[in-house]
């Protein structure tokens, strides 16, 4: 069982668009310059973290300064659920070199009260409407306008449009109330993945979107899995990137879950204690003209992304804990109690962004200083507004970050869920990442063993495109579709840690989509 080697295209750097002379390249002095950003723990000084705490920038102001560092013009992000914002990437548009393109920030409503997703999204209007479609989601606690090193590159593409999402209760899409109704464990995980990947399939039914390319990130790579499976004739393709939840952990599928009224109640006194965004209090609010009325989540426990194997895996778990691993007792309680990182960085105040900076200072002190210090704003603004989609990890993940459902006891639908050889998907990683790449190989050999459907003689059904030896390794067109990519100098944050490779290599997947949707057939 091999992974699939970067082609030679992928490992040589893009050459600079050239919109990027738009603006000035950042100096070796500036890079340099971000001293306060340094080895310590907390790199940040207790005055600037309290200046950065006083000042309480607001998420649409960080992620239009992140945006910023796009190498084309952008429209600033839209506030409002009824006023979109939408601007040329370059004037005049046909000045493009990539072909005229226009960038939209919106705030798209969904059913129910303060329910709204935030939307970024590339045209390319000199076409006809785009046939394929590409949507990235971000992972845990962050937000679309970490994919800012992807956007023009992933645009380029003639014939597709891009779409970057942030999930609800995050980012800047609204934070609604996160409350769990079910009381077996089953039904508790089930409702806490149906709020976020029910809200994405509103999305998408809002945008008119019959199918597209799905791309998610760590957290946002296991609920898009969880999405496929769930919606499985709306997904093109499946592109993970580092993520969470694929390997199964013994103790933690036997961890007993946290108790949902507790998690109300705790969340409730945590928030009051919070200081939101004044721009957005107590969460987005949509107006209700504008609100939907269809496409609603079903009622609580009514969930379908329970699998009849996961129920039987989660039934016959022994009623008494586990023993627990190693972990310190302290982490336990607090993810039990679900205390997010997020709330000790409310709960810390002007404290806040200085422990921020510990964590940014590790996840991207390899980028530009001016970058760092605007991915460092963004984090702050967003981990310090309403607590919501954050309560639901306690219920997805045990202690440790191990799912409660791994996804590799079900990632065989992905090849008979739909069509001859299911959904083909791929499992990207840093080479220096966090996330165990053997999970990803794991699933890649259970995907190509499973047998894809047959016909009445018995025989596979073999129609549509198939990819070659890269996805089937020696199954021979048996088996479903699956293929283990490795980003080379990247961590789990990959889509920057080494974005020129990790673009080329979604370019590279677009088109097998392209392929694919012409029939055509690898050998």
């Amino acid at each position: 069982m091999t992974s699939s080697s970067p082609s030679e295209s992928a490992r040589e750097k893009n050459p600079q668009s050239p919109l990027a002379s738009q603006r000035e390249a950042p100096s070796q002095e500036k890079r340099a310059s971000g001293s306060r950003f340094g080895g310590a723990l907390f790199p940040l000084s207790y005055k600037e973290g309290l200046s950065q705490w006083w000042a309480a920038i607001t998420p649409a102001t960080a992620e239009a300064a992140v945006l910023s560092f796009l190498p084309f013009h952008h429209p600033t992000p839209a506030v409002s659920t009824t006023n979109p914002h939408s601007e040329s990437t370059t004037s005049p548009p046909e000045a493009d070199p990539y072909g005229p393109r226009q960038c939209t920030s919106t705030l798209v409503p969904l059913s129910g009260k303060d329910r709204a997703i935030n939307e970024f999204s590339i045209t390319r209007t000199g076409e006809p409407p785009a046939k394929n479609h590409l949507v990235l989601v971000h992972g845990y606690g962050a937000g679309l306008a970490f994919f800012y090193r992807n956007f023009d590159a992933l645009s380029r593409v003639p014939g597709w449009k891009l779409w970057a999402v942030d999930l609800l209760g995050y980012g800047r899409s609204s934070r609604p109330n996160f409350t769990i109704h079910a009381k077996d464990p089953e039904g508790k995980i089930s409702e806490a993945e149906d709020w976020f990947i029910d809200a994405l399939e509103e999305w998408r039914k809002e945008r008119g979107i019959e199918r597209f390319t799905l791309l998610g990130h760590s957290l946002g790579g296991y609920l898009s899995f969880r999405y496929s499976v769930k919606y499985p004739e709306r997904v093109n393709k499946l592109i993970m990137a580092s993520p969470v939840g694929v390997p199964e952990d013994p103790y933690s599928v036997k961890q007993p879950l946290p108790d949902g009224d507790q998690l109300s109640n705790l969340a409730n006194s945590q928030d009051s204690m919070a200081r939101s965004n004044p721009n957005l209090p107590g969460g987005l609010s949509v107006p209700a003209e504008v609100q939907r009325s269809t496409s609603a989540p079903g009622s609580p426990g009514a969930s379908t992304t329970a699998l009849p194997d996961e129920r039987d895996a989660l039934a016959s778990q022994p009623a008494s804990p586990a023993p627990r691993r190693p972990l310190p007792k302290w982490l336990v309680y607090l993810w039990d109690a679900n205390v997010s990182p997020f709330s000790l960085i409310r709960w810390a105040g002007p404290l806040g962004p200085r422990l921020v900076s510990g964590w940014t200072t590790r996840r991207f002190q390899q980028l530009p200083s001016d970058q760092h210090q605007a991915l460092h704003n963004y984090a702050y603004s967003l981990f310090r507004q309403r607590g919501s989609g954050e309560y639901a990890l306690a219920y997805i993940l045990a202690p440790g970050a191990f799912a409660r459902r791994p996804l590799i006891w079900r990632v065989q639908d992905l090849a008979s869920k739909v069509g001859p050889g299911g959904i083909p998907s791929v499992w990207m990683y840093g080479d220096g990442d966090w996330m165990d790449i053997a999970g990803g190989f794991a699933a890649e050999e259970k995907i190509r063993n499973t047998p894809v459907a047959t016909g009445e003689d018995g025989k596979p059904v073999a129609k549509g495109h198939k990819g070659g030896h890269e996805w089937r390794g020696e199954k021979k067109g048996t088996g479903g579709e699956a293929k283990v990519l490795v980003v080379q100098n990247a961590g789990h944050h990959l889509y920057l840690d080494n974005h020129e490779q990790f673009n080329q290599m979604i370019v590279d997947e677009m088109k097998d989509v392209e392929e694919r949707g012409r029939g055509g057939v690898r050998t």
